[in-house]
């Protein structure tokens, strides 16, 4: 019964098949292609929105990255002026006490 049932499904599904036009394939393939176009515009629109996103974010790092050298940079020159002014205090403190 099984066998019987199976062999009416495939012999259907082959006469089903064999019933497709040929305007019928061509608009399968039409269909799949714009599928494919769809599928490949999407997937670039992806990718140059990624790379809009990394160029973004890395140019915020390298600010960021730049605001600190020249915070540092400030930093290390009133810290090097403040030692030099000691420096030249102590200096002129010792030559007073001579």
């Amino acid at each position: 019964m099984k066998r019987l049932f199976t062999t009416g499904l495939i012999a259907a599904t082959a006469l089903g098949l064999a019933a497709c036009s040929e305007r019928a394939q061509n608009e399968t393939a039409e269909a799949g292609n714009a599928i494919a176009a769809d599928t490949s515009a999407t997937t670039s629109n992806a990718v140059n929105d990624v790379d809009a996103a990394t160029d973004r974010a890395l140019d915020k790092a390298e600010n960021s990255l730049d605001r600190t050298g020249a915070a540092l940079e400030n930093t290390g020159d009133r810290a090097a002026d403040a030692t030099g002014n000691a420096m030249v205090r102590a200096g002129e403190g010792l030559r007073d006490k001579n």
